[in-house]
């Protein structure tokens, strides 16, 4: 008579390993830390850009010959005549 051979099967109830899971937990602290800075850091890049335009147009503005400035104005200034 034949044995049947068992073989075991995985359980279907546990969850796949993970990468977090297999990582120290130190590391994973240490990466998420890093990943703070630089999205702050990316944050801080983003609004100097930002604060760098509004400077420029506001110098450009403030420079505008009086041409510009009537070349712009909505009122219509045959009316004033």
């Amino acid at each position: 008579m034949k044995k049947k051979k068992h073989h075991s099967q995985p359980k279907k109830d546990d969850k796949p390993i993970t990468l977090g899971d297999m990582l120290n937990q130190d590391l994973m602290e240490q990466l998420k830390g890093k990943k703070q800075e630089l999205k702050a850091a990316e944050d801080k890049q983003k609004e100097e850009v930002e604060r760098r335009k509004r400077a420029e147009r506001r110098l450009r503005e403030k420079n505008k010959s009086f041409e510009e400035l009537l070349g712009e104005s909505d009122l219509n200034w045959k009316e004033f005549k």
